[in-house]
């Protein structure tokens, strides 16, 4: 995951901290030698490096922090305080004018993922009750408008293309269909370069003045490090960026770009792409960012990514099978999908406060589930309603069946009782209902989250 080197090289400056009672100027600028080196590390730009730790210094040298009884903990705050500044301070939205549509110009780099992230925001917008509708307008790359067909019908959004007339009749052309035919969001999706030129840039500007959008988001590769910055400066300077989409932030991307961009462009980052699902994209807020940086977790992400995923009428139908004490395989399968669409165990895991640092990706088998998954399809519809009946002899045959081992079979089975059994803590004589889990898509809250 992004960022994990930069956490727990932090982690470990903090840790220092925390064994000394009372800290000295000194203790305090070796600390800060440290964090500008696990920032540098991270590819965070140099200029943005040496301001952020001079202004934590600045503030960790004062009397507030000296004086504490708890100056460790004042120094992170302030460490805290300082990251969510570089970053934007508060979450930066899109910008829906009065009237329809909102017409959102995707730039960027070939290979940035761009096309993707089009329908990813597509379907995050619907999710908003929006209209969103996508626009090929890539008309060079092969297949980059079939690409788009496929992404677009994914996310349940309009593709409107119009073969390889060019992007500035298409643009134009694709903004009057969407006020016929009541689409309130238009997404561009723009041809890219494998570097910079003035042929694209040209183009680009051309649709610009055309449509006059009232978003330019420019998509980075996160993985591009220090170079991210570059493109994004480039870019700005060129078309004026009113944000950025940061792509690959599952991935081992060291995050420095995440830290830097708003530095260097004055724009912020509007959106991270977090996973190779067209769920895996979430509004990015500064705060919460800097809260798992610094490993304090990001339960309000969490929360959210849960209510997204969760199906209403499974967890209402979940709900009626608790108060009657019959929750059964089905139910334990049909909450293993909720969970797999929220992402990876880990990056789940990871938004926990206190596991960050914790919760290494080797350590998670993230087979586990589809093996999970595939045991209760091997079974009968008798043997998912009542797995009492399941022997020795069925075990065999469930095992041989999902390309698993009897001990698999026997590990699931322990789970489901373990959690059917604490279940039945939420419920009272006769069906009678105590307490509810409230935790949406996961079974008994984190606290009956199977062991992965």
């Amino acid at each position: 995951m992004a960022f994990e080197g930069l956490s727990d090289k932090l982690g470990r400056v903090f840790k220092g901290l925390r064994g000394k009672g009372k800290l000295s100027e000194k203790d305090v600028r070796d600390a800060m030698r440290e964090v500008k080196l696990a920032l540098i590390e991270a590819d965070v730009n140099f200029k943005v490096t040496r301001d952020f730790v001079a202004k934590i210094t600045e503030r960790a040298i004062g009397s507030e922090v000296m004086n504490s009884l708890t100056p460790a903990q004042q120094v992170i705050d302030i460490v805290n305080d300082e990251m969510i500044k570089l970053m934007g301070g508060k979450g930066a939205k899109l910008d829906f004018p009065a009237k329809p549509p909102c017409i959102i110009m995707l730039c960027g780099l070939q290979g940035a993922g761009k096309t993707t992230h089009a329908a990813k925001l597509a379907k995050h917008l619907k999710a908003m009750n929006r209209r969103p509708m996508l626009v090929a307008c890539d008309i060079y790359r092969p297949a980059a408008i079939d690409q788009l067909k496929v992404v677009g019908e994914k996310a349940g959004a309009k593709v409107f293309e119009m073969g390889k007339e060019n992007p500035v009749k298409i643009a134009n052309e694709s903004i009057k269909f969407a006020k016929d035919n009541g689409f309130d969001v238009v997404i561009l999706d723009t041809a890219g370069r494998l570097h910079i030129d003035e042929e694209l840039m040209n183009e680009l500007r051309g649709i610009k003045e055309k449509v006059s959008p009232n978003e330019i988001l420019l998509t980075i590769d996160s993985m591009t490090g220090q170079d991210a910055v570059n493109v994004a400066g480039s870019f700005n300077d060129a078309l004026g960026i009113t944000g950025v989409i940061l792509t690959k932030l599952d991935g081992d991307s060291r995050g420095g770009a995440a830290l830097s961009v708003l530095a260097v462009t004055g724009k912020p980052v509007k959106f991270a792409g977090i996973g190779e699902k067209l769920d895996d994209l979430e509004q990015f807020h500064p705060e919460r960012m800097a809260s798992r940086i610094l490993g304090m977790g990001d339960m309000l992400s969490l929360i959210e990514k849960a209510k997204i995923s969760a199906d209403d009428k499974e967890q209402e139908k979940l709900a009626r099978r608790l108060q009657e004490n019959k929750f059964d395989l089905n139910d334990l399968y049909s909450q293993f999908e909720q969970l797999e669409k929220m992402g990876s165990i880990s990056s789940v895991l990871k938004m926990i406060p206190g596991m960050g640092s914790k919760v290494k990706d080797e350590d998670i088998d993230e087979r586990k589930m589809p093996r999970m998954k595939a045991i209760i399809s091997s079974m009968t519809k008798r043997e998912r309603t009542k797995p009492a009946l399941i022997d020795a002899k069925r075990k065999r045959r469930i095992a041989a069946g999902s390309g698993t081992r009897v001990e698999d079979v026997n590990e699931l089975l322990r789970q489901y009782e373990m959690m059917r059994k604490m279940m039945g803590q939420f419920t009272g004589k006769g069906g009678k209902k105590k307490r509810m889990p409230n935790f949406p898509g996961m079974p008994g809250g984190m606290g009956g989250f199977p062991q992965f």
